[in-house]
Parts: C-alpha cells; structure tokens; sequence
C-alpha cells in the first residue's frame, strides 16, 4: 500500500525518516505549516507516528513524522519500546510513494546514517535525501559527503530558517502520483481518548483501528504527541485523538513531558467527546487526578464519557460495576451526568458499546430544543417550583431560548439578572436532564435581564 486512506480521501503519503535529532520534527512542521509535532533537544522525542496534511503547487499529499531509527532497532533481542517504534517506522515506510531521508550537515555522516540508508535502499521506494542544518554556504557545501551513503543527490536545506524547502517540495510533488483532493467526511465526530499515564490510551485506539499505530508499551508515558486518526465505524465517521497521560500538576517535568501534558490539554478543546479512561485493575479504582481531569473536561464545555479500561482482569462480582458508578458518582456528585461503560482494549470487550454511548453523547451534546417546547417546559417548572425570594424581590422568568449547541446553552431573560441562585440552577439542570436525555453533555446557563424598550 503506498497511499493513506482518510474516510474516502486518498492522498499520495511521503514519509520523515531518519536517526534521533537530525530535525525531523522541525521539517514536518515547516512543511505542513503547524506546529504538530514535538520538537525538542533530546533525542528520540517523537515516537509515534504523527500525519499532517501539505499542498504545495496545486498538489495534495500527506506527510507523516516517524521516530528516530537508531542502530540496533532492528535487533528483535532488543523489544520494549525501540522495537515498538522501529515496528512503527516501517509500516510508515511501507505506507508511503516517498521517502525523506533526513541528515545532519553539522554531523555529517555517521554509523546511525548508513544503518538508516539499508532500511530505506531495502524499501525499494524513491528517496529524497536531505542534509539538514545547512544554514550556511560551508555546510551546504560540506553536504556532498553524503554522497557516499548511495541514495543519490544530497540536498542541503535548513528545516528551522526555511533554507531549500521551496526545492525540496518541487522534488516531492515530482516523485508522488498526482492527487486530486475530495472533500473530508461531514460530520466526524472528534473524540479523544484522555486519562493519566498508563491506563491504555493508545492500546485502545489500536484495539479500534485493528493496527498498532501509536507505540503501546509498559513504560509508563510512551505517548508524547496528541496523535489524530480518522477512521469509520458502522457507517459513521470519527476522528480519534491520542493523548499523553495527564499527571498531577506537581508531578509534570519541565521541557518535553510539560509541552506534552499542554498538548493534551488542547486536544480536550478540539474535541467534541472526550473518553476519559480509568484503570479497573487497580485497588483504589478512580483518583483525585481522574476527577480533576474530568471536571476540567466539563469546564471547557466538552461531552464526555467514562470508560473503565483492563475490566478483564479486575477483581469483581455482578455488583461490581454498579458499586464502581456509585462511588465514580460520589466522587463527582456534580458531575454524574458523565455515563459509564466497562471495557477491555485488550480482549475489545464491549468497545461497540463504547461507541454507542460516544454516539449518545454527542446526540445530546448538539441537541436543540425548540424555543417553544422549552419556554413551556420552564414555565412549568417556576410553576411547580417557584424560586425563593432574594433582596425582597421574586424572581420571574419573561422566557428562555437556547442560543447555542456543542455544549447546549440555555438563556433565561429574567425581571432581574442576579436573584437566582445556585441551587436553583442546579434545579433547572436536574429537570432539563431527566426530560430531555442530556446524558454526557455539559448543560450552560446566562441569565440576562430583559431589555427595556
């Protein structure tokens, strides 16, 4: 296969590749003009692999970041996590219509180089190969000694200052078969998988695509990028984002974990479900870390829904899981809109009951209610329960509308804007939720005083 299928789309794939710290990371982002993909100073920062999208010319093709092959990846002995990842540089490789061998003009040729040129010359795909780093007419010139690596002209190009990046996507589009861009699939739903380290984040979307495509390992913290992936299930289209683990504040290292942990934080905003994995295996189920990273789910206005992970090897009887959503409840009473479902990456135990609920929740995540229905519904509900007086003065509604959706958003023009209170918002939530099935979503509420004419 050498084209990368995204929904209907079928885009030409060039894939980055080369040892650790020669600037793949920092050519991706030039290329596809954002910054995606980490870029750090120490070696070895990207793992998995990380697409973006680049039209140069009139031409469309993906490009996909890969991790740093290093000598001896190759070695089976090796395993944990540099096997993980040289397993995922060649299935970039055998994705890809062509490759970009990157080098370093500072380095020059090195031992890690020429390993990297046998894995390529094997692929028997067109090579681009690239001197990095030549930010000056020495290094350009000194670009030549990569020459002996036998993959042809080395062309200098500095990926940080934008040097020779003009010539190097001329040589790209000349080397891929055309492609004539479709448009993506309406409607996806944006979903990212979010929880602390190690509770099987990326096993998980694995276990969905049926492909190891992000590097699942038992270190603790293997994801580093917020990697997206668009697939379809039953008819629907999907966005899946893989996060790294959110650890306690307190606990986030500086420099590449903390840029990390910011970049999770972000993906939750682009969102439209966020599924927040817990660990069903260990003795203490859900933490405070879960609950904060929940409610900060609901305070950037996202749906989202609870899924129990490793439930195959959890210790449990028939009343486990309703003693696990009660506590989960208890724990975060004002959050138990959140629903819950027990699953399994591994075994794939109820994974299409997981994306059912994924596609309740974003149901009742964009529903509207019609502006009649809803000044009845509230009506009513004063009626039936009138708010107490504040400051002498009864609250009265004039009538309510909800101005928006994703999340459903709720504006009651009152006599006065500041005499409700709390629990009478609490109320109104309670009340729209059992009538109206908002199971997963945030609920807003602005009140505003109605404007004099």
């Amino acid at each position: 296969m050498s084209q990368k299928r995204d929904g209907d789309d079928i885009k030409p794939l060039v894939a980055i590749v080369g040892r650790p710290n020669v600037g793949k990371s920092t050519l991706f982002n030039r290329l596809t003009g954002r910054r995606t993909a980490i870029v750090d100073d120490q070696p070895g920062v990207t793992r998995d692999r990380i697409y973006g999208e680049v039209e140069w010319d009139g031409r469309f093709f993906d490009v996909v970041d890969t991790g740093g092959l290093v000598a001896g990846d190759t070695d089976p002995a090796k395993g944990g996590i540099t096997r993980s990842v040289y397993t995922q540089i060649l299935k970039a490789i055998h994705d890809a219509s062509c490759l970009v061998f990157v080098t370093d003009a500072v380095d020059g040729v090195t031992p890690g180089d020429i390993a990297v040129a046998d894995v390529l010359r094997k692929s028997q795909k067109h090579v681009v190969l690239v001197v990095n780093k030549a930010d000056n007419n020495e290094r350009s010139l000194a670009a030549v000694e990569m020459y002996t690596l036998g993959l042809g002209e080395p062309h200098p190009i500095s990926a940080l200052h934008g040097i020779g990046i003009g010539e190097l996507l001329d040589l790209i589009v000349g080397a891929i078969p055309a492609h004539v861009p479709s448009e993506p699939a309406p409607g996806a739903i944006r979903v990212a998988i979010v929880g602390q380290p190690n509770v099987g984040k990326s096993s998980l979307l694995n276990a969905l695509l049926d492909e190891e495509r992000v590097v699942v390992d038992e270190e603790a913290g293997t994801t580093r990028d917020s990697v997206d992936v668009s697939f379809r299930r039953g008819g629907e289209a999907y966005v899946l984002i893989d996060t790294a683990g959110l650890k306690k504040p307190r606990k986030v290292e500086q420099g590449i974990e903390r840029y990390s942990v910011r970049r999770a934080l972000q993906s939750i905003r682009r969102c439209d479900v966020a599924l927040l994995l817990i660990d069903a295996s260990v003795e203490h189920g859900i933490t405070e870390q879960d609950c904060r990273i929940a409610n900060e789910i609901d305070s950037v206005g996202r749906a989202q829904v609870i899924a129990l992970n490793k439930w195959d090897i959890a210790e449990k009887d028939h009343r486990t899981f309703d003693a696990v959503v009660d506590y989960i409840h208890r724990k975060m009473p004002t959050l138990s809109y959140i629903p819950v479902v027990s699953i399994s990456a591994k075994t794939k135990l109820r994974l299409g009951r997981l994306f059912d609920m994924v596609n309740h929740v974003h149901e009742n995540y964009t529903r509207r209610i019609p502006t009649s229905e809803l000044n009845e519904f509230m009506r009513e509900l004063f009626r039936a329960h009138p708010p107490r007086l504040k400051r002498g003065a009864l609250p009265k509604l004039l009538y309510a509308t909800q101005a928006s959706a994703a999340p459903p958003t709720f504006v009651l023009f009152m006599n006065r804007a500041e005499l409700l209170e709390k629990s009478y918002f609490r109320y109104i939530e309670n009340q729209l939720r059992s009538t109206f099935d908002f199971e997963g979503s945030p609920l807003r509420f602005e009140v505003r005083r109605k404007p004099q004419r």
